[in-house]
C-alpha cells in the first residue's frame, strides 16, 4: 500500500527518504502531513528546543530533596523528583 519517497528537506535542501513503515506509522498516529525536515535537522530542532528550556528549583514532596523542573512550581500542586515521581508511576 505504502511506498517510500524522496522527500526535500525545509530546512538544509537535502533530500530524505520517507519510507514506507514510516508513513504506516504516521497513518496509524493520525498524522496528516508529511515530515518536512530530514532526520539530522528534526534532531537539531530538538536538541535546541531542549537546550533553551527554562528549568526551575523546587522541592520535592516526597522526599524533601532539591527538585529541577521544565514549569514554574505552583503552591497549590505538588511537585516531586524524578526518583519519586518514576516510584509514584512504578505503583500505579
Amino acid at each position: 500500500m505504502y511506498e517510500d519517497k524522496t522527500l526535500v528537506c525545509k530546512e538544509c535542501g537535502a533530500e530524505f527518504v520517507f519510507t514506507a513503515g514510516e508513513q504506516e506509522f504516521y497513518a496509524e498516529k493520525g498524522f496528516q502531513n508529511e515530515p518536512q525536515r530530514c532526520k539530522a535537522c528534526r534532531d537539531a530542532r530538538k536538541a535546541d528546543k531542549k537546550a533553551e528550556r527554562e528549568m526551575f528549583t523546587a522541592v520535592c514532596a516526597g522526599c524533601g530533596k532539591e527538585a529541577r523542573v521544565p514549569f514554574r512550581p505552583r503552591e497549590d500542586r505538588p511537585v516531586y523528583c524524578s526518583e519519586c515521581f518514576a516510584k509514584m508511576k512504578e505503583e500505579r
